[in-house]
């Protein structure tokens, strides 16, 4: 059996250090603030909601939730991003999505002040991210890299095939692959012979968003898996998108889901907060 890459070990590490930071600030009159966004009542918004406000008040962080109506106009959601972007006293906004139907992704996500915008959601975050500049990283993705820095995950020249290229977690987590000078490739749908060009890494991090789709076949001894899809299974439970019982006795280390990136996200979410919070201060 492989060894499990936990992500709450890597988040109490983190949490811990982030406290020490917060009081520090709080010590100088400044107090880390997060705006949380949120349209309607989606479940999974509501969950993300509450872990996020347990987490921010571990590690010294003020949250509050501005919530909009499942309804509401674009004008209501970007008047309420720009006042919270003028506001001295947020540091970090977190606008939950996807947004319903009828509202704007794109517009809504530029409203954010850049130097606000914890979740790397604003071009301009993610032109820095491109760059290799200053800014943050969506959280996801920034969170992949924290758990295999935690695991003590050699990426230094290291083969790295991403499985998904999404603009919240696979491109980004390739972007910040490379600045740890790892060798990386991005495959997806369209990616021919996928099994043969995953067994080729020495980390596998898959993130395409479709259960199950990674098994045995895939996947060699020695490998290092880091899944980070969440799905509801037919019977309730959760899985990803790595079939955990087919991989898990091949590779040399596996993420489970749940208990995996996901525990990790909140935490850095924090540490994005507050590093804004020490930019401003």
């Amino acid at each position: 059996m492989s060894d499990l890459l936990r992500g709450a070990s890597a988040a109490r590490a983190l949490t811990e250090r982030l406290a020490a930071e917060s009081a520090a600030l709080r010590a100088r009159g400044f107090m880390p603030t997060l705006a949380i966004v949120r349209v309607g009542e989606r479940d999974d918004d509501l969950a993300y909601e509450r872990a996020a406000r347990q987490r921010a008040a571990q590690c010294g962080v003020a949250a509050r939730t501005v919530a909009l109506p499942g309804d509401a106009t674009q004008e209501a959601l970007l008047h309420a991003l720009t006042a919270l972007s003028g506001d001295a006293r947020v540091h970090g906004i977190l606008l939950l999505r996807p947004l319903p139907a009828h509202l704007d992704d794109a517009a809504a996500c530029a409203a954010i002040a850049p130097e606000k915008d914890v979740d790397g959601v604003t071009r301009a975050s993610m032109a820095a991210l491109y760059a290799g500049e200053a800014g943050f990283a969506p959280c996801t993705a920034a969170a992949c890299l924290a758990l295999l820095r935690h695991g003590g995950v050699p990426l230094d020249g290291s083969r790295v095939v991403v499985v998904g290229r999404s603009g919240v977690v696979g491109r980004p987590a390739a972007l910040l692959l490379l600045r740890e000078n790892a060798t990386v490739t991005v495959a997806h749908s369209h990616t021919r012979a996928l099994s043969e060009v995953c067994r080729e890494a020495d980390v596998l991090l898959v993130a395409a968003g479709r259960a199950g789709l990674i098994g045995a076949a895939h996947v060699r001894p020695g490998q290092v898996v880091v899944d980070v899809g969440i799905h509801a299974a037919p019977d309730g439970s959760l899985c990803g998108d790595v079939k955990f019982d087919e991989v898990a006795p091949i590779v040399g280390a596996i993420t489970p889901v749940p208990g995996g990136v996901g525990a990790l996200t909140t935490a850095i979410l924090c540490q994005h907060v507050i590093q804004a919070a020490g930019g401003s201060a």
